[in-house]
């Protein structure tokens, strides 16, 4: 992982909590628990830093939905 997707890494880390409310370290566990840094935000980089946070909160929870994490 290169410096520009470890920093959108959590820079997501920390939007996501601050939109739902939570710890930011709740917020990593539950993605490392799903995958999500590793198997959709690190190989979706380019795609993903193109778009809104807003957005991407949306893809991730409906990734945590897929794999059955709620938030």
């Amino acid at each position: 992982m290169n410096k520009d997707t470890f920093s959108f890494v959590i820079y997501m880390i920390h939007a996501c909590a601050n939109h739902w409310k939570r710890n930011p370290s709740e917020i990593y566990r539950k993605m490392e628990s799903t995958d999500c840094i590793m198997g959709f935000l690190v190989p979706n980089y380019e795609i993903l830093h193109t778009q809104s946070t807003k957005y991407i909160i949306e893809d991730i929870r409906e990734y945590f939905n897929v794999r059955g994490m709620a938030i």
